[in-house]
């Protein structure tokens, strides 16, 4: 597992030039932490209403890609903002659908 900046920095690992360089990095690692928790959010909140299906996909594709959503947790989060109607079908299918695109 890579090391976070502040690991870096408390093992000597980090080798910098100017204090500005510093900064800069740092402001690198909060922007790409901030980027996923504004993408998962984004995923929390969406929901299908009157977007068809592949409206919808598209649209929840675009807000899962940086979130860190993988597998099993991104399939419930994209299950839970269906429509009332395709979530009761989901239910009641004998094998439910195992990806997005299922």
């Amino acid at each position: 597992m890579k090391d976070n900046l502040l690991d870096e920095l408390l093992k000597g690992k980090l080798e910098m030039e100017t204090v500005e360089e510093l900064f800069q990095k740092m402001k690198n690692e909060f922007r790409e932490t901030g980027e996923g928790e504004r993408k998962i959010e984004q995923l929390r909140v969406i929901e299908q209403r009157r977007r068809t299906c592949n409206e919808y996909i598209q649209e929840f594709k675009k807000m899962a890609r940086g979130s860190g959503y993988k597998g099993r947790p991104l399939i419930e989060e994209f299950k839970r903002r269906l429509s009332g109607a395709l979530r009761r079908k989901l239910a009641e299918t004998e094998t439910p659908p195992s990806t997005i695109e299922e």
